[in-house]
């Protein structure tokens, strides 16, 4: 196999890792943070005029075709620069679910404003710790003569106060148990009330309360009475964008910490002079590389016509490994930077924080881990 870049997607890191070099500095990542959405607009619209919305669409749907190992490549540069603006929870998850379930006329009306910049969107869809899997919804969609009526509370949604419109999960109610849809809920739904905080890392999460949300029948996405395997395909594709989002936001700190220890001395020697440290030095560095090699694994399982299974595992498989390279990169950072490396005054920080709220969303490392062997044993049985 053949994993050389080509060409179109050399020029596509080098343009994205040059805005990312030139806008987010520490001071304008502390800037953008204090908007109220938790990230800055008018990067959001640079987003859309660069072209970078619309990768994850085909042409068909107005976008640009990209595949996984482009958007990898976008959430790798992303990460370095430790980009708060929400690709992830609009074009990736909500897009992604409209893209993936939306009928024509759905398609149509929302794909072209999230290419433009104009629609940000929130993915709803866990209610407990997501150790208790896909399936844990007990948020409940009825049918009644003036619409849809909605019930039920969504955990940790991220983005969700700067979206114009949630797609949230729910069971069909009276349609058996594998009845689950999704739907598109205006932000100013009556019934609709959100909780709005901080995230770990930057950005803002919040929790979801539908109150007897009432909805128009053309409110459900598609016509399809289970969701649940596209829903997990979209969740799939979302852990491998964030792994090699996380991989960037390794590498980054790999960078920084190997330039503290040449340049800080103690006892009037470098930091990087001691053997030891160079020693943990090549052990971030080999993580690091390991975490980028699962990435791109799992991005190559991530196409269309991959089989489910085999994505799956990828997808959990990086979450695991990513996640554990993450943790090991993140402390020995902070560690050597001493005590500084917990402060705000050092992007070192920032990027311990959002390495440690990699490892739970969308699923610690334990669940994916038995999802991985869970799979691992359907597909040996097949």
């Amino acid at each position: 196999m053949d994993l050389t870049p080509t060409d179109s997607q050399r020029m596509l890191r080098e343009s994205v890792a040059r805005y990312v070099a030139e806008n987010y500095d520490s001071e304008g990542r502390r800037k953008a943070a204090q908007e109220p959405q938790g990230f800055s607009a008018q990067h959001w619209r640079n987003f859309a005029e660069l072209g970078w919305l619309g990768l994850a669409f085909s042409e068909e749907d107005g976008g640009f075709g990209g595949g996984p190992v482009d958007i990898g490549i976008v959430m790798e540069e992303f990460g370095r620069g430790a980009v708060a603006e929400p690709f992830l929870s609009t074009v990736l998850l909500g897009g992604g679910a409209i893209a993936t379930c939306g009928s024509a006329a759905q398609k149509r009306d929302f794909l072209p404003q999230i290419v433009q910049g104009d629609l940000h969107l929130s993915f709803a869809h866990y209610e407990k710790d997501p150790r208790h899997g896909l399936d844990a919804i007990a948020a409940e969609a009825r049918r009644e003569q003036d619409g849809w009526h909605l019930r039920g509370r969504k955990v940790a949604v991220l983005d969700a106060a700067a979206a114009g419109i949630h797609v949230v999960s729910a069971r069909i109610a009276g349609a058996g148990d594998d009845a689950v849809a999704l739907f598109l809920v205006p932000r100013n739904a009556r019934g609709l009330t959100l909780r709005d905080a901080p995230r770990m890392g930057g950005g803002r999460i919040a929790d979801l309360v539908l109150d007897d949300v009432v909805l128009p029948y053309d409110a459900r996405l598609g016509e399809d009475d289970n969701a649940l395997p596209a829903i997990a395909r979209i969740i799939d594709g979302a852990l491998t964008a964030m792994s090699a989002e996380a991989v960037g936001l390794m590498s980054a700190l790999v960078d920084t910490t190997i330039e503290f220890t040449k340049t800080r001395k103690q006892f009037g020697r470098a930091l990087a002079a001691n053997q030891v440290i160079r020693h943990r030095l090549v052990d971030m560095y080999i993580a690091c590389d390991e975490a980028r090699s699962t990435a791109l694994r799992a991005a190559l399982y991530s196409g269309e016509s991959s089989n489910d299974v085999v994505r799956a595992m990828a997808a959990s498989g990086a979450k695991c490994k990513v996640g554990t390279s993450a943790r090991k990169i993140a402390e020995e950072a902070v560690q050597l930077h001493g005590a500084m490396g917990v402060t705000d005054e050092l992007d070192v920080g920032l990027y311990f924080k959002r390495l440690l709220a990699f490892e739970t969303m969308l699923g610690s490392g334990d669940h994916h881990l038995r999802r991985h062997a869970a799979l691992m044993r359907q597909s040996a049985s097949v």
